[in-house]
């Protein structure tokens, strides 16, 4: 009988999904482009059959494209679901380059694939090997893995590090610098992770570490959300135990913290919750990817994010159906959502690096980070057509801001045209003096040969 019960539930299954498909092919998205209605923005409109997940997909696309969403109406009661998005380009200009509209509809529309495999993301990558990295955070930590993937002679293509309330997570994509292609050679890898799990092992607060290799492509963001997630990032954990300011690395100050809260909504059976943040690019990915992972329906929403204060609300459910139950599940929403949003937000200093790629690359530049008594609380890395674009957030060691003079020293070491400081005063921004002592690092930095000099830590 208990077969006869899983041979059914294996069919009702399949039923389902072939109806699923069906019913995609007689309604297939649609997707309207309106650059003339709103005097502002580019208003994209997107019908299409309902699935779960299907607005992260959405907007996961826009936000890939680098566009700001401005305002957004979202209902998907039944089994129809319906967007609309203001939207600009990073100028707050209107959408207009038709190669970039026209992909927006080739991605959303009846020819794309969203509907069944955008979600997952996942693919196989002949180019590189991706590494994930989970762990304590800590002063120099990137400074550490980065100087050992240089070691291993593992080129850092592209990769990205986000640090919250203690913890540290990084998706890297790296290759063989010998072939250029993914690492192969089971034994490098075996010791890659290896390594690289001893330097996650040397907090002091070590609350555990992961360290994964593979040649597998996820969506980057959204997979360092789903791992901060799982490592339970959003517990406020102060450690009493150790008074040093460092266990306050990737907090955001009390004054920024966005203002989160959840409401039961009885006539419609639904709940309700309201965000009030500083706005920022991509905040409205960060919560609607969290509820969409927190398995939460969003039937209904209203976005505002027009002036330096964003408004989001969102009417929800769980997944089977039901409303927010209790307060503890109450509590634990309006936790994860401010932690969405505080592992993308940062006040601290910006700093942009572009210059020539090379091996090694990421690991001297964070090493003169740590030398200078700054932490990098979140790095963006990327390179294209032979040339590093590389963003650092960072601050002082001991959690304070950074000293003027300590930049303007970094920046002589490095060349003030490749390290620029973005968003602060402007005496900040002033050029220096040229000095024999600039000339002499700026010449060591252009070097392909820096681990001659003894500059990158040996692992071996």
């Amino acid at each position: 009988m208990a077969f006869m019960s899983e041979v059914n539930t294996s069919f009702s299954h399949y039923m389902d999904d072939e109806y699923e498909k069906l019913f995609r092919r007689m309604n297939p998205p649609r997707v309207v482009i309106d650059n003339e209605s709103s005097k502002n923005a580019t208003v994209i409109r997107v019908d299409s059959a309902n699935k779960h997940g299907i607005l992260l997909e959405v907007v996961q696309v826009l936000t890939d494209l680098n566009l700001i969403i401005t305002k957004a109406y979202i209902s998907s009661d039944g089994g129809w679901f319906m967007d609309v998005f203001n939207v600009t380009d990073q100028h707050g200009n209107k959408v207009t380059d038709e190669a970039m509209l026209d992909y927006i509809r080739k991605s959303l529309g009846p020819e794309s694939c969203f509907l069944s495999v955008r979600s997952v993301g996942v693919k196989q990558s002949m180019e590189y090997t991706t590494i994930e990295l989970l762990g304590t955070d800590r002063p120099g930590l990137l400074s550490e893995v980065s100087a050992v993937l240089t070691n291993l002679k593992c080129n850092i293509v592209n990769g990205e590090i986000w640090t919250h309330n203690t913890r540290a997570a990084s998706i890297m994509h790296v290759n063989d610098e010998e072939t250029g292609v993914a690492i192969n050679d089971l034994e490098k890898l075996t010791l890659v992770k290896e390594l690289l799990c001893n330097v996650l092992c040397g907090g002091n607060r070590n609350r555990g570490v992961r360290t994964e290799v593979t040649d597998e492509v996820t969506h980057t963001e959204r997979r360092l959300h789903q791992m901060m997630f799982a490592d339970r990032d959003y517990e406020r954990a102060y450690d009493n135990n150790n008074s040093n300011s460092n266990s306050n690395i990737g907090f955001v100050d009390e004054k920024q913290r966005p203002n989160v809260n959840v409401v039961h909504w009885s006539d419609k059976d639904y709940s309700a919750v309201t965000i009030k943040s500083k706005d920022r690019p991509k905040l409205l990915f960060d919560t609607v990817c969290t509820l969409t992972d927190m398995q939460y329906v969003v039937f209904h929403a209203n976005i505002d994010a027009e002036g330096p204060e964003a408004y989001q609300e969102y009417y929800i459910r769980h997944i089977d159906g039901s409303p927010v139950k209790s307060d503890a599940e109450r509590q634990r929403v309006m936790q994860c959502l401010e932690a969405a949003i505080e592992r993308r937000a940062s006040e601290d200093l910006k700093l942009e690096l572009c210059t020539d790629d090379r091996v090694g690359l990421l690991s001297d530049v964070t090493r003169i980070f740590r030398e200078n008594s700054l932490t990098v609380t979140r790095a963006e890395v990327s390179t294209k057509g032979g040339k590093a674009v590389n963003t650092f957030y960072v601050r002082g060691t001991s959690g304070c801001p950074v000293d003027s003079k300590t930049i303007e020293s970094i920046r002589q070491t490095i060349g003030d045209s490749i390290l620029k400081v973005k968003g602060v005063p402007s005496e900040l921004k002033q050029p220096v003096q040229d000095s024999p002592t600039r000339f002499l690092f700026s010449g060591l930095f252009k070097s392909k040969s820096f681990a001659n000099f003894g500059l990158v830590r040996s692992y071996s």
